[in-house]
This record gives structure tokens, sequence and C-alpha cells, in this order.
């Protein structure tokens, strides 16, 4: 049976009745009348995605056995290349080859982008395949100053993405975020050490 609203691609029958128990059903049947979940890679969603460093990769095989990996690169090595697609290089890693494997018979995927410092996620579904024979796409995905070696490309057809809410995220700054953070700070100590050397 086909889905309904975008959103069906993560609440399922089982889901919704879960939802109904639990009182929250109503709430996303007017969601859902109202659009659903956004399908297509708009201006924020692509600003977002240009932000992030890493994200996590929920894949599962063909027996439904679930797994989530990390992937990292620079920041936005998770490529929009139109509306309905994204493609990241696939680093080389420890070499399990869990996801690579995983989308050779279930292409099924979600991805799970977090903004610490601002407490904000986004999720994406949609559906992935492998790609390791075309150059131009290898090479617009790698980046020069980032030295790992690309294994594959990993493209990414959208069905569906969810703005979700910021509870429980506690929030997290990289040494760079830290650094721009205090940049002020130290500007402010330096100019009072100038006035300070210059009334000795």
């Amino acid at each position: 049976m086909s889905a309904q609203y975008s959103s069906d691609v993560a609440f399922s029958p089982a889901v919704k009745a879960v939802q109904t128990q639990k009182g929250s059903r109503d709430g996303y049947a007017k969601m859902e009348q109202k659009g659903g979940w956004r399908t297509a890679v708009g201006d924020d969603l692509a600003a977002f995605i240009a932000e992030r460093d890493s994200f996590y990769l929920a894949t599962a095989s063909a027996h439904g056995q679930p797994s989530l990996q990390h992937r990292g690169g620079p920041k936005g090595f998770l490529k929009v290349l139109d509306e309905g697609t994204l493609a990241f290089a696939d680093f080389a890693g420890n070499r399990q080859y869990i996801s690579v494997g995983n989308l050779t018979e279930n292409d099924r995927v979600s991805l799970f982008l977090i903004d610490y410092p601002n407490r904000r996620r986004i999720k994406i579904w949609g559906r992935a395949h492998v790609v390791d024979d075309d150059l131009e796409l290898l090479q617009s995905l790698a980046d020069a100053d980032y030295k790992a070696p690309v294994e594959a490309a990993i493209v990414i057809s959208v069905e569906a993405w969810d703005i979700n809410c910021s509870k429980h995220i506690a929030q997290r700054y990289t040494d760079d975020q830290i650094v721009d953070l205090l940049r002020p700070l130290q500007a402010r100590i330096d100019e009072l050490e100038a006035e300070l050397a210059s009334l000795r």
C-alpha cells in the first residue's frame, strides 16, 4: 500500500496505534492534513546541512537488523545535488562496510543531523545507493584539504524530512566554536592589557 502522507515513512499503522493510545495522534493527524513533512530540500535545509561536519546514518539488513553509523568529514561534506537528492563522500574507515553492505540489499535509510550549540536536529528519510564508478561525482564530493581516501559516494533520494524538537539536547561546542565565542572577550582583554601597559 502506498503512503498517504509523507510522514507515513515513519508513522506505520503500529506507530499510529501507539500515538492514539498515548494521546498524540490527533495532533499529528492535523499536521498531516496541512501537508505533513516536507519532501523537497529547500534553502533552509540546505543551509543547515552545509554547516554540519557529521551526522548519523541508519541502515538495515534485508532481515531488518538495524545499524547506526557515524559519518564525519569536513564541514559541508554532505552535499545537496538537487531538491530531492543528497550525496556524500564515504571516506575510508574501519572497513566493516556495514552500511554499504546493507544498502546492497535494503536501500532504506535515515539520517540524523544535529546542531548542538543551537539545539536543533533534523531527521531525513530516503533511499540510498552506493556509487564507486562515477569519477566526476566522486571528485565533486571530495575535499582537497581533507586527506582521508574517498572509497565511494552514497547518493540519497529524499522521501521526507522533519525538524525535531529541542528537548533533551545538551549544548556542546567544538574547539573552533569556543574560539569564536571567546574572540570578543579576548579582544577586550588585549585592549585592557594594552591600556595597563601604557600606564606603567
